[in-house]
């Protein structure tokens, strides 16, 4: 019982991060995604990468370091490295203000300027869609607006995460009731197929979106992203530095076609990031507009 006990203490003092090893793993973090972990935040990185030293059966944090610049199967572990250092928490129909100016200002001068020049192909990006709450969110609301209108758009909705993991998650489009908690129940009958304790999506929804890993901090992997009138990247910039940030910023502004809108998190905001974009207020929001 003693011997057992000792060895538990030994290992929890195994996996306890040196500053060393906490600026090996924050900067190489950072090179690769331009997530930036704080100081004050050391205690995540030990609690959430314990588990992958354990797994690999490596003695300390910097022994995971190594592995993760030159190991064999660095690629695979570095997809599960941003899979623990990214916070997944989401629902349907999140911040319900800001979508309802989405739906009732966003999107009906969106779709207003596009049918008088006679076009009808929509593009939107969805960055940092996690497991794609947020993408079939809008494909619902596209649905709600447009309604028989539909069927004669050309529309495509990018979502893109960073984390493998969620996007296989995504592409599923099952889900839990608590992922409906902020749902309309009329708008859950419609879009969903209840299969015992699990949600469906409908596969009308899946039709409009397209899922695919991207890394925000790589810039030439975000020029390939077609250009859109409408960027969504919530409650994402707050992993980032403000270099980052003004990096992340600029390749969404070049994204969007003129007159595009950037919508952020409510937490959120582009203060002191850029000027480029025409802040518009609106009640429970603030919504981006590219005018130049």
């Amino acid at each position: 019982m003693s011997s057992l006990f000792s060895n538990s203490i030994s290992l929890r003092k195994e996996l306890k991060i040196s500053d060393e090893e906490f600026v090996q793993l924050r900067d190489f973090i950072y090179q690769q995604c331009g997530i930036y972990i704080a100081e004050n935040r050391k205690y995540l990185v030990e609690n959430r990468l314990s588990n992958r030293l354990k797994e690999l059966n490596l003695k300390n944090f910097g022994e995971y370091y190594y592995f993760l610049r030159y190991d064999a199967n660095k690629r695979v572990e570095l997809n599960r490295l941003f899979e623990v250092v990214t916070t997944n928490e989401t629902s349907f129909y999140r911040n319900p203000p800001q979508l309802q100016v989405f739906q009732e200002h966003v999107l009906k001068t969106t779709l207003n300027d596009l049918r008088s020049k006679g076009q009808k192909r929509l593009r939107i990006w969805s960055a940092g869609c996690s497991t794609g709450e947020e993408p079939y969110t809008l494909a619902i609301i596209l649905h709600e607006v447009l309604k028989t209108e539909l069927a004669s758009w050309d529309i495509k909705i990018t979502a893109n995460d960073l984390s493998e993991a969620v996007l296989a998650s995504a592409r599923r489009g099952v889900y839990s009731d608590y992922a409906l908690r902020t749902t309309p129940k009329e708008i859950t009958d419609r879009y969903f197929i209840k299969e015992g304790t699990q949600f469906k999506v409908d596969p009308k929804l899946k039709q409009l979106v397209n899922f695919g890993q991207i890394n925000l901090s790589d810039r030439a992997g975000l020029k390939r992203v077609e250009r859109s009138h409408i960027v969504f990247c919530r409650n994402v910039i707050i992993y980032f530095d403000d270099e980052m940030k003004k990096q992340v910023i600029g390749s969404f502004y070049d994204n969007l076609l003129q007159g595009g809108y950037l919508l952020i998190g409510h937490s959120e905001s582009l203060h002191n990031i850029t000027r480029a974009f025409k802040p518009e207020h609106h009640t429970g929001a603030i919504i981006y507009r590219k005018l130049e």
